[in-house]
C-alpha cells in the first residue's frame, strides 16, 4: 500500500524531517515576529500546519504520546487560523459544504 511505503519512507529519513518540520516552524514564528501585523497570516498559518503534520507523522511513527498531541493540536490550530485569516465566513463555509455535498451527490448518483 502506499501509505506504507511513505511510513517506511519517513521512517527511514524521519530524522531529516524532523529537522525540516522543526526549521518550518521557527521560520514561521520568526517571520511573524519580525514583521508583526505587517505579516502574511494565511501564509503563515498553512506553513506552520503543514510542519505540525509533519512533525506529528514523525511523532506518531515513533510512538511519541506526548508530542504526537502536541502537534495533532497544532494541526488544529493552524485550520482555525487559516480560516480566520482567509477570513472565511461561517456562511460561506456552509454554502461550500452543500455545494461540495450537492456535486458529490450528482457525482455519485
Amino acid at each position: 500500500m502506499i501509505i506504507d511505503t511513505l511510513n517506511s519512507f519517513v521512517f527511514k529519513y524521519i530524522r531529516f524531517i524532523e529537522m525540516l518540520g522543526v526549521l518550518m516552524r521557527i521560520f514561521s514564528f520568526s517571520l511573524v515576529s519580525w514583521l508583526g501585523s505587517e505579516s502574511p497570516f494565511l501564509f503563515v498559518w498553512a506553513f506552520n500546519t503543514a510542519d505540525a503534520v509533519i512533525l506529528s507523522w514523525c511523532s506518531i511513527l515513533k510512538k511519541d504520546n506526548a508530542y504526537t498531541l502536541l502537534n495533532v493540536f497544532w494541526v488544529m490550530v493552524g485550520i482555525v487560523g487559516m480560516f480566520r485569516a482567509s477570513h472565511f465566513a461561517v456562511t460561506d463555509f456552509k454554502s461550500a459544504c452543500l455545494y461540495l455535498l450537492t456535486q458529490a451527490t450528482a457525482l455519485f448518483s
